[in-house]
């Protein structure tokens, strides 16, 4: 009897037992759970910090891409009868080559042209109405330019004939250009470029036309600064690109200060976000300096002419070069280097050439030491704004 007592109170305690082993079990469990989320919790923690410092090294990097300018390119009959080879052929490439050496380091290398390159089949032809030939073109691209400025007050010497011949002239070439355009649809798709990881647009406008018209309906075909424009055509891309470059024919011909219209524009378009302004139209080197974060190039005076008549001031040029830094969405401009340019000629017009002032001396260019100061003086003046 005793042993089937035993045997009965085993089998009541059984439940129990299982009940405890169930109880163990879901706790244990639990505390599984809860520490594989612990866990998961560690490692998303631990994830979140590694993609925090991987944006903040991306944040932290510095781009960067190098740039140099040179001014006009105005092609005087007496350049271009220099230049010519014969019937209707010319070539301007030894009045240039000593310059390849200076810009070829550079990444972008910008000049403007500013007689147009209207063809040939409408005359050659120079001031006031000028038209020059495809080659100076040609050997501008050769010793290295690669961002042509085509918004200035001879852009419609030629009509509207002239605008579309260069603009094709220019698409055959391996370079970027602004300031004119063969229909509405291509001047408003405000194209951005990439160079080192850096994105950046080059626009280009002029105040000025000679009192020439563009034809009733097609304003598109050559950029005349306008505010409202200007604001537009920038808001385009301001989001898009690090960097914005604009080129401005501005000013007054032949004066050295910039003048008030010039300053108000250069505030302008700081002010719209304009990181680098280019300018041209005096004819002779003006100021660099800055508005806000913005470097402002006022005049780079003329690259190559045949202005030699009036004056030398019409015949040294400006060749500015630098390097353009991004970082932490900010553009900043570092190691400046200033060159000055000379153009050669004899006093017959003959033997033109572009020589930078390190190469110079007394015998081609009497004092050119003191000229030098005089104008490195006008670059580095200090431009007051009211």
């Amino acid at each position: 009897m005793k042993k089937r007592k035993s045997k009965k109170r085993r089998i009541k305690k059984l439940p129990f037992i299982l009940l405890i082993l169930i109880l163990l079990t879901i706790t244990i469990g639990i505390m599984y759970i809860m520490r594989l989320n612990s866990n998961n919790e560690e490692k998303l923690k631990s994830n979140d910090k590694k993609l925090e410092t991987k944006k903040e090294v991306k944040k932290d990097v510095e781009k960067r891409m190098s740039l140099v300018a040179v001014g006009d390119c105005l092609i005087h009959g007496a350049v271009y009868l220099d230049a010519r080879t014969g019937n209707n052929t010319y070539d301007f490439s030894k009045m240039i080559e000593d310059v390849k050496p200076l810009i070829e380091k550079y990444d972008l290398r910008y000049y403007n042209q500013e007689t147009i390159i209207g063809g040939k089949n409408l005359g050659v032809s120079h001031y006031p109405r000028f038209n020059s030939p495809d080659e100076i073109g040609d050997n501008m691209v050769d010793i290295g330019f690669n961002l042509v400025s085509l918004a200035n007050n001879h852009t419609l010497d030629k009509n509207e004939a002239g605008i579309l011949y260069s603009n094709k002239y220019w698409k055959g070439k391996n370079v970027i250009t602004a300031g004119t355009y063969s229909s509405k649809e291509e001047r408003d798709d405000i194209k951005v470029y990439e160079k080192n990881g850096i994105k950046y647009a080059f626009l280009a406008y002029t105040t000025t036309t000679n009192g020439l018209s563009r034809p009733a309906n097609k304003e598109y075909l050559l950029n005349v600064y306008d505010e409202d424009l200007v604001k537009e055509d920038i808001n385009k891309i301001k989001d898009k690109a690090d960097v914005i470059i604009v080129s401005m024919h501005w000013g007054e011909e032949y004066v050295f200060e910039p003048t008030e219209s010039e300053k108000e524009i250069a505030k302008y378009l700081s002010s719209l976000g304009v990181d680098l302004i280019i300018g041209s139209h005096p004819h002779v080197i003006q100021p660099v300096d800055y508005v806000n974060d913005t470097l402002v190039i006022y005049s780079l005076g003329n690259f190559l002419s045949g202005q030699r008549p009036m004056g030398i001031d019409k015949i040294v040029g400006l060749m500015v070069g630098m390097d353009i830094v991004v970082k932490n969405d900010k553009v900043t401009f570092e190691n400046l280097d200033y060159n000055l340019l000379y153009t050669y000629s004899t006093t017959s017009d003959t033997n033109y050439k572009v020589i930078p002032f390190k190469n110079l001396n007394n015998s081609i260019l009497n004092n050119y030491q003191q000229l030098q100061q005089k104008y490195m003086d006008i670059v580095k003046q200090e431009v007051k704004y009211d």
